[in-house]
Protein backbone atom coordinates (compact mmCIF):
# COMPACT_ATOMS: atom_id res chain seq x y z
CA UNK A 1 0.00 0.00 0.00
CA UNK A 2 1.63 3.39 -0.55
CA UNK A 3 2.51 5.95 1.48
CA UNK A 4 -0.37 8.88 1.39
CA UNK A 5 0.69 12.58 2.39
CA UNK A 6 -1.78 15.63 2.09
CA UNK A 7 -1.41 19.23 2.50
CA UNK A 8 -2.55 22.80 1.59
CA UNK A 9 -1.58 24.79 -1.05
CA UNK A 10 -2.18 28.70 0.16
CA UNK A 11 -2.85 31.02 -2.26
CA UNK A 12 -3.44 34.21 -3.05
CA UNK A 13 -3.46 37.25 -5.68
CA UNK A 14 -0.03 39.33 -5.31
CA UNK A 15 0.67 42.76 -6.89
CA UNK A 16 2.62 40.89 -9.39
CA UNK A 17 0.02 37.95 -10.16
CA UNK A 18 -0.77 34.73 -8.12
CA UNK A 19 1.31 33.65 -5.64
CA UNK A 20 1.51 30.62 -3.39
CA UNK A 21 2.88 29.77 0.23
CA UNK A 22 5.68 27.61 0.26
CA UNK A 23 8.05 26.30 3.04
CA UNK A 24 12.27 25.48 2.86
CA UNK A 25 12.47 21.74 3.88
CA UNK A 26 14.72 21.64 7.03
CA UNK A 27 17.54 19.47 8.25
CA UNK A 28 21.13 19.53 7.53
CA UNK A 29 20.52 17.51 3.80
CA UNK A 30 18.58 20.45 2.63
CA UNK A 31 20.47 23.91 4.79
CA UNK A 32 22.45 25.02 1.71
CA UNK A 33 20.07 23.85 -1.45
CA UNK A 34 17.25 26.46 -2.86
CA UNK A 35 16.29 25.07 -6.16
CA UNK A 36 13.91 22.11 -5.64
CA UNK A 37 14.04 21.77 -1.73
CA UNK A 38 11.21 23.53 -1.09
CA UNK A 39 7.51 22.41 -0.52
CA UNK A 40 3.89 22.56 0.34
CA UNK A 41 3.47 22.50 3.79
CA UNK A 42 2.15 18.31 3.80
CA UNK A 43 2.84 14.97 6.12
CA UNK A 44 1.39 11.78 5.81
CA UNK A 45 -1.52 9.87 7.35
CA UNK A 46 -3.83 6.92 7.38
CA UNK A 47 -6.30 6.90 4.79
CA UNK A 48 -8.74 4.69 6.86
CA UNK A 49 -7.95 6.80 10.33
CA UNK A 50 -8.31 10.34 8.94
CA UNK A 51 -9.82 12.65 6.08
CA UNK A 52 -7.46 13.79 3.90
CA UNK A 53 -8.58 17.10 4.34
CA UNK A 54 -8.24 16.97 8.01
CA UNK A 55 -4.83 15.49 7.52
CA UNK A 56 -3.72 18.61 5.38
CA UNK A 57 -5.17 21.28 7.88
CA UNK A 58 -3.31 18.94 11.06
CA UNK A 59 -0.01 19.05 8.95
CA UNK A 60 -0.32 22.85 7.98
CA UNK A 61 -0.49 23.47 11.48
CA UNK A 62 2.06 20.95 12.80
CA UNK A 63 4.81 22.25 9.84
CA UNK A 64 4.45 25.86 10.87
CA UNK A 65 3.00 26.68 13.56
CA UNK A 66 0.34 28.20 12.31
CA UNK A 67 -3.50 27.85 12.48
CA UNK A 68 -4.48 26.70 8.78
CA UNK A 69 -6.78 29.67 7.23
CA UNK A 70 -10.42 29.82 7.09
CA UNK A 71 -12.52 29.76 3.44
CA UNK A 72 -13.38 26.92 0.98
CA UNK A 73 -10.70 23.74 0.41
CA UNK A 74 -10.70 22.73 -3.30
CA UNK A 75 -9.46 18.90 -3.54
CA UNK A 76 -6.91 18.74 -6.16
CA UNK A 77 -6.19 15.44 -7.95
CA UNK A 78 -4.16 13.29 -6.27
CA UNK A 79 -0.25 13.31 -7.60
CA UNK A 80 2.11 10.32 -7.26
CA UNK A 81 5.52 10.97 -6.77
CA UNK A 82 8.23 9.18 -5.23
CA UNK A 83 6.28 5.97 -4.37
CA UNK A 84 3.92 8.45 -2.53
CA UNK A 85 0.71 9.67 -3.03
CA UNK A 86 0.33 13.33 -2.28
CA UNK A 87 -3.20 14.93 -1.99
CA UNK A 88 -3.50 18.62 -1.56
CA UNK A 89 -5.86 20.93 -1.69
CA UNK A 90 -6.27 24.65 -2.33
CA UNK A 91 -7.22 27.50 -0.48
CA UNK A 92 -7.26 31.27 -0.81
CA UNK A 93 -6.51 33.25 1.84
CA UNK A 94 -3.93 36.17 2.41
CA UNK A 95 -2.42 34.36 5.51
CA UNK A 96 0.49 36.40 7.83
CA UNK A 97 3.35 34.54 8.06
CA UNK A 98 5.80 36.41 9.87
CA UNK A 99 5.62 34.22 13.15
CA UNK A 100 5.92 30.47 12.59
CA UNK A 101 7.05 27.75 14.66
CA UNK A 102 8.18 24.76 13.13
CA UNK A 103 7.45 21.26 13.74
CA UNK A 104 10.56 19.55 14.69
CA UNK A 105 11.76 15.69 13.64
CA UNK A 106 14.61 13.83 15.19
CA UNK A 107 17.76 11.78 12.85
CA UNK A 108 20.97 10.97 13.38
CA UNK A 109 23.55 13.29 12.90
CA UNK A 110 25.65 13.23 11.45
CA UNK A 111 25.46 10.11 10.07
CA UNK A 112 26.50 7.45 11.90
CA UNK A 113 27.27 8.28 14.74
CA UNK A 114 24.96 7.18 16.99
CA UNK A 115 23.95 10.33 17.93
CA UNK A 116 20.45 11.83 17.51
CA UNK A 117 19.65 15.48 17.12
CA UNK A 118 16.55 17.35 16.16
CA UNK A 119 15.92 19.59 13.12
CA UNK A 120 13.12 22.07 11.82
CA UNK A 121 10.73 19.94 9.39
CA UNK A 122 11.05 23.15 7.59
CA UNK A 123 12.99 26.28 8.12
CA UNK A 124 11.79 29.14 6.14
CA UNK A 125 8.35 29.70 4.91
CA UNK A 126 7.70 32.35 1.94
CA UNK A 127 5.15 34.01 -0.08
CA UNK A 128 6.37 33.10 -4.16
CA UNK A 129 4.92 34.20 -7.51
CA UNK A 130 3.89 31.21 -9.06
CA UNK A 131 6.88 30.99 -12.06
CA UNK A 132 9.18 31.27 -8.98
CA UNK A 133 7.74 28.36 -6.74
CA UNK A 134 7.89 26.34 -10.06
CA UNK A 135 11.95 26.65 -9.47
CA UNK A 136 12.01 26.06 -5.44
CA UNK A 137 9.34 23.10 -5.58
CA UNK A 138 10.93 20.12 -5.15
CA UNK A 139 9.93 18.18 -8.48
CA UNK A 140 7.05 15.76 -7.23
CA UNK A 141 5.23 18.29 -6.21
CA UNK A 142 5.33 20.66 -9.25
CA UNK A 143 2.25 18.89 -10.83
CA UNK A 144 0.01 19.90 -7.52
CA UNK A 145 1.25 23.92 -8.93
CA UNK A 146 0.30 22.86 -12.83
CA UNK A 147 -3.34 21.55 -10.78
CA UNK A 148 -3.80 24.39 -8.65
CA UNK A 149 -3.56 27.00 -11.98
CA UNK A 150 -6.31 24.54 -14.15
CA UNK A 151 -8.31 24.45 -11.59
CA UNK A 152 -8.18 28.64 -11.05
CA UNK A 153 -8.19 29.37 -15.26
CA UNK A 154 -4.68 30.53 -14.43
CA UNK A 155 -1.26 30.35 -16.78
CA UNK A 156 2.16 30.09 -14.76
Amino acid sequence: MPVTSAGLIVHRRGADGREVLVAHMGGPFWARKDAGSWTFPKGEFNPAEEEAADAARREFREELGLAPPAGPMVALPPITASRKVLRFFAVEADLDVTNPVFGEFEMEWPPRSGERRSFPEVDRVAWVPVAEARDLLAAGQRPALDALLRTLGEHG
